[in-house]
């Protein structure tokens, strides 16, 4: 009870989970009782992405985009928690860390660029989506039209290793078209896997971070969110790398090499005037 002159204590509201002496709460659920042991972890992590308990349909799809996206050998992204690690072996947290940090544009942000760029695409359909694949292309071919008269590239086309086809595309599709869950932003990513050849001058592939950004659209989440999930996957992916680089560490030979390989170039003034 309030007493006059006496303020009411702020409230901060969550609809994730809170703790008491005896019990943790989770999405509603008793953690202990209800969810541990009883759910995966991939569910659960969409489940607190979306506050809506998927279904395991969805959970599927969403698990095998986690899978598509842990690992992708020596990337940047590996090689920055590695070095890191060998220089702070100390702090596990700060090398998974530093490779998180180098998820942008060129490694794992295509999940969200592709994302945001199909959320678009369909934003701007006046009326009904389209239904036919004939439909699809068409609205394919405008949208690619309008990112090359803007001078922009198609997040999502494109691979620097699998130059005519990435493996993990067909699978995450077949596995979304198996759980009824194959979408309108898989529909036109599809549809630009198609089109785009005949406009651009040349076939390029649609990669596996883009495919992925599509099914997670399709399984509602916001453009927002997709490289969170990008990065949720890489997390397990890192973790693997740093435990490998425990056993049969590499990072001293890369550190080494480009140490030991370094050149002095004094910079020429004659190239700050410019």
């Amino acid at each position: 009870m309030l007493h006059v002159g006496e303020q009411r204590p702020p409230e901060y509201r969550t609809g994730l989970g809170v703790s008491d002496a005896d019990r943790i709460l989770l999405l509603g659920h008793n953690l202990a009782d209800e969810l541990i042991g009883k759910i995966g972890f991939g569910e659960l992590a969409l489940w607190l992405a979306t506050q809506r308990r998927p279904t395991p349909q969805q959970t599927r799809v969403f698990e095998a985009v986690l899978v598509a996206l842990a690992d992708h050998g020596f990337t940047p992204t590996a090689i920055a928690a590695r070095l890191t690690f060998y220089s702070a072996p100390d702090s596990i947290q700060g090398a998974i860390a530093a490779g998180l940090l180098g998820g942008g544009s060129r490694f794992l942000g295509v999940t969200e660029d592709t994302g945001r760029f199909l959320a678009s695409v369909l934003a701007s359909v006046e009326g009904d989506l389209p239904e036919t694949n004939e439909q699809w292309d068409a609205l394919a071919r405008r949208a690619i039209e309008a990112e090359r008269a803007a001078g922009h590239f198609i997040p999502g086309l494109g691979h620097p290793v699998h130059k005519t086809g990435d493996p993990r595309t067909p699978v995450i599709i077949g596995i979304a078209e198996q759980e009824g869950l194959r979408g309108p932003h898989l529909r036109l990513f599809e549809a630009i896997g198609r089109t785009h050849a005949d406009i651009l001058g040349r076939k390029l592939p649609l990669n596996g971070a883009g495919v992925c950004g599509a099914a997670l659209a399709d399984l509602g989440l916001p453009p927002e969110l997709l490289r969170g999930v990008a990065l949720l996957a890489r997390t397990a992916g890192l973790l693997g790398q740093i435990a490998e680089e425990m056993r049969t560490p590499i990072a001293p030979d890369i550190y080494f090499a480009v140490d030991r390989n370094a050149v002095y170039r004094p910079a020429d003034p004659a190239d700050a005037e410019e």
